[in-house]
């Protein structure tokens, strides 16, 4: 089995999946996340966002594929947990600045 090799951002959110203020030192300060609907901006949010997900869905991460597309970097991920449907595989499609993440959108 091969080992996937991810941009170091990228990498380091995924590695950070439970802690908050680690995943936050993954974003530029003005950096916009999508998710389920929902756009929150900047780090604060963000980081808000991720506490609550973490706390009330305790999920897993796994990311099994990579590819790039205009720019952006595409990663797709198992991801397990206590919510309707899983286990299910998400998008994440991350668009990075200056060494950092300036944007996230996870989709299905």
């Amino acid at each position: 089995m091969s080992t996937l090799t991810l941009p170091a951002p990228i990498a380091d959110y995924f590695a950070a999946e439970h802690d908050p203020e680690a995943l936050a030192n993954c974003f530029v300060p003005d950096a916009v996340l999508k998710d389920d609907g929902h756009t929150y901006i900047g780090v604060d949010a963000i980081k808000a966002f991720m506490a609550a997900a973490s706390a009330k869905y305790n999920a897993t991460t796994v990311p099994f594929a990579l590819n790039e597309d205009g720019g952006i970097q595409v990663v797709r991920a198992a991801v397990s947990g206590n919510f309707p449907g899983s286990p299910v595989n998400l998008s994440y499609r991350f668009g990075l600045e200056r060494g950092l993440i300036g944007s996230l959108e996870i989709s299905v």
